[in-house]
């Protein structure tokens, strides 16, 4: 079934308030189940956390619904020490830290730049002087070359989750090769070791800004296609 959104992003609790009124099913592609959020026009999946999974689910909207076009949408962390939790980059250029490559999206302004792991505060600091981006995910160049490979067009939103000086935890041995993470295992390690309490417990406060604002503006942008489909409608009539 074609869609004119499509829109991949890591984990469920991103995006959990956006889509708890959608229909969800599940479909098929390469020997994995996806499950599909769908709302008119629009159709969204999660994917994982990294870039494989992230390109696995990409490869699977665009085979399933053909979209007209892709979003990566998700948290990131802020490069730039003026990105407060809860803001919304749209950046103009999505770089790939493995091989320098990057991709216009075309609209927007600045840098996202997609990195293998949870980067720290230092590597933070080397990405953002390398490349002058103003904040880091995991998966939106992974998204974005999907896109690129079947001429579809692509960009990124993501919602800060963490400003550019949070040490977090070591969340990369909490993320299996499928891009799910174990919270139960997460939430033990951080139990034994209460020195990591206050950043936990920030990190949870973030996510929760994080994912409000970003849903907050999927839904506005929802509407702008509604309100663009009426007129187009309007005018064939």
């Amino acid at each position: 079934m074609p869609a004119k959104l499509a829109i991949v992003a890591a984990l469920e609790r991103e995006i959990r308030s956006l889509v708890k009124s959608w229909p969800a099913r599940e479909q098929q592609h390469s020997g994995r189940t996806f499950r599909f959020y769908e709302n008119a026009d629009t159709v969204l999946t999660c994917g994982g956390i990294g870039p494989e999974p992230a390109r696995r689910a990409a490869d699977a909207i665009i085979a399933l619904y053909h979209p007209a076009m892709i979003y990566s949408a998700g948290y990131a962390g802020a490069l730039d020490s003026t990105l407060l939790v809860g803001d919304i980059l749209l950046p103009r250029r999505v770089v790939n830290a493995a091989d320098g490559s990057s991709l216009d999206t075309g609209q927007g302004e600045g840098v996202l730049i997609s990195f293998s792991s949870v980067a720290s505060p230092e590597q933070k600091k080397m990405l953002a002087n390398s490349y002058a981006a103003q904040a880091v995910d995991m998966e939106a160049s992974a998204v974005g070359c999907a896109a690129e490979l079947r001429g579809i067009p692509f960009a990124a939103v993501k919602a800060i989750s963490d400003q550019n000086d949070l040490d977090l935890p070591p969340m990369d041995r909490f993320i299996d090769a499928e891009g799910n993470f174990d919270a139960v295992r997460f939430a033990l390690f951080a139990l034994m070791k209460p020195w990591t309490w206050g950043t936990t417990v920030r990190l949870a406060r973030n996510s929760r800004r994080a994912s409000e604002a970003l849903c907050n503006w999927i839904e506005h942008l929802e509407k702008n296609l509604r309100a663009a489909r009426a007129v187009e409608s309007s005018q064939r009539s």
